[in-house]
């Protein structure tokens, strides 16, 4: 590395650690190389984004750090899925082969063209039979038709390997996905909740609420419906949840049919606002079901709101927005709780 390269890597050091320090960032390699980035403006949508989040936040969530550094910094190889890995490894031995042997043969075709060129102008100088030069022809085009096959045989194998790699970079995409995202609903899952209420009571806890919500007789519509429209049912309750999601509030399937939304940097009547908001926006679902040819329009979910207080950890916080929303269950349903 060059002394300005040094440099200008110290200097940047010395921008991030304190910064890192001020927003509680916990110091991991993911989070080094984040905030590393972030302070050299290396990319300005990664700076945008992430002055974005601490502002909703007051610190970066585990999860939002690493959708960032995959977004704008990682390189997927650096995922460690072995199998993909090794996939990758055989198909390029496989394609280097090929590429050797097609050079070969068409080093070998080179020699042989020259060759008979050099004949046929020795043909022209010197004066031959027919026969001979009708010879000489036959030989060129069986020697052009052997390297055709050789050079189709790779161009098989090099459309065989894109289609291949493209395949691997699908699952690649979708195992990361997988890995905080819910199958069915495709919002945030159970793993991507702990681990972001856990980051973020740990590094900025103040203000943060929880939003807990369940859908009512969920049951009933796959007992009386079936599970197809029953997971119909989560899809479009996940959907309208995380289009009312604001000023940072982050929805997760937190199981079953429960949701979870954390709200950073807020208060409880705030959330609980939103809560309503939330719940009104339920009460407009309609969906058809057309095996019966009926409407369904009674989708309604019941929630409990609070928020976050000094002797809280994240076991404490669930468990007392847990209570509300069994509260709001006991009353009688599609309602927020407290009142």
């Amino acid at each position: 590395m060059s002394k300005n390269l040094m440099q200008q890597a110290a200097a940047n050091l010395k921008k991030a650690v304190p910064l890192m320090l001020k927003h509680q960032i916990p110091t991991t390699p993911t989070n080094y190389a984040l905030w590393y980035a972030y302070v050299g403006e290396q990319s300005p949508q990664l700076v945008e984004k992430l002055d974005s989040v601490i502002e909703q936040y007051q610190t970066c969530p585990p999860i939002k750090a690493e959708m960032l550094y995959r977004e704008h910094i990682s390189d997927p190889v650096e995922i460690d899925l072995i199998d993909m890995r090794q996939n990758l490894e055989a198909m390029a031995t496989e394609l280097s082969q090929s590429l050797k042997d097609t050079n070969h043969d068409a080093s070998q075709f080179q020699t042989r063209v020259d060759t008979n060129f050099n004949r046929l102008n020795r043909i022209e100088e010197e004066g031959v039979s027919l026969e001979k030069v009708l010879g000489l022809v036959r030989e060129l085009v069986k020697e052009s038709d052997d390297i055709r096959q050789s050079t189709q045989f790779f161009t098989g194998q090099l459309d065989k390997a894109q289609s291949e790699i493209e395949s691997l970079k699908s699952k690649l995409k979708q195992s990361e996905n997988d890995v905080y995202h819910d199958a069915l609903t495709g919002v945030l899952n159970r793993r991507a909740f702990d681990r972001d209420l856990d980051g973020i009571l740990n590094q900025s806890p103040q203000g943060c609420c929880l939003i807990l919500a369940d859908i009512d007789h969920f049951k009933d519509f796959n007992d009386t419906y079936g599970h197809l429209l029953g997971d119909q049912v989560l899809k479009v309750v996940a959907k309208r949840l995380s289009e009312s999601c604001r000023d940072g509030s982050q929805i997760y399937r937190y199981g079953g049919e429960e949701f979870a939304i954390i709200v950073p940097h807020s208060h409880q009547r705030k959330a609980r606002h939103l809560a309503d908001a939330m719940r009104r926006s339920m009460e407009k679902i309609s969906l058809k079901d057309r095996r019966k040819n009926q409407r369904i329009d009674n989708v309604t979910a019941s929630f409990g709101v609070t928020e976050w207080q000094k002797s809280d950890d994240a076991i404490k916080l669930i468990e007392r927005a847990d209570g509300l929303l069994y509260e709001a269950k006991r009353l009688g349903r599609n309602r927020v709780m407290p009142i």
